[in-house]
């Protein structure tokens, strides 16, 4: 059976676990409010390993959360998983974030999840999923109004969470909207998505591969004091 190395960094949640198929064997993250992954990723992969009783040897691949999310966050999760790939000859598997994020929660037949993260300001990322977890709309960044996702939730029940459901909270008035707190993409959802990757071969060019920002990187210049 393939043991898969899981890195979510795409949020301020630095989340590593190591799974066995889609079974978590050790998961280990910290989600405090801070940008810590620098400090934390490489200690959690370490202690995954020793709480399962593997080292990095036994490892088949290694699964990255692709984005969208944090700029830093995602360059540190994937430099980190492509190392860790080049060093040890093992096949990169990406993971879409926001698909990730979906499979948090289970939902009754014919609604639809909306997984949403913050992309400052009033603009989310986010993306449309059935509840059989099937993305029937395309990821974007957009600037919330009240009519955002009106196509989806007029046909009934839709289930809004991640870091950018609180901003949609209060503008987002619809009937069949519903908002859900203290979700955020995490390791604990990926052995599922890695694994179906990894029968499939679907694999990164380790070389190549670069995370979905989805947006360009803006560099500001600090204000004059």
């Amino acid at each position: 059976m393939p043991l898969l190395l899981n890195i979510e960094t795409a949020t301020k949640n630095c989340s590593v676990s190591l799974s066995d198929t889609e079974k978590i064997l050790a998961i280990k993250e910290l989600n405090d409010g801070n940008y810590s992954h620098s400090e934390k990723l490489h200690l959690f992969i370490t202690e995954v390993l020793q709480i399962a009783n593997k080292t990095l040897k036994d490892i088949d691949a290694i699964a990255v959360s692709k984005g969208p999310g944090s700029y830093t966050g995602l360059r540190i999760g994937v430099s980190a998983a492509k190392g860790l790939c080049f060093a040890l000859d093992k096949p990169l598997l990406s993971v879409a974030t926001l698909a990730s994020l979906a499979n948090s929660i289970t939902v009754e037949e014919g609604a639809h999840i909306i997984p949403l993260l913050d992309a400052r300001r009033m603009e989310v990322y986010s993306a449309v999923f059935d509840s059989h977890y099937r993305q029937v709309r395309e990821i974007k960044a957009e600037v919330i109004e009240a009519s955002s996702f009106s196509a989806v939730l007029d046909k009934g029940k839709a289930y809004f969470l991640g870091d950018g459901a609180e901003k949609c909270k209060n503008i987002i008035q619809h009937k069949n909207a519903v908002f859900l707190e203290g979700y955020f993409p995490s390791a604990a959802q990926m052995p599922i998505l890695s694994y179906a990757k990894y029968k499939k071969n679907d694999i990164e060019d380790v070389a190549y591969f670069e995370p979905f920002y989805l947006k360009d990187f803006l560099v500001t210049k600090p204000k004059k004091r």
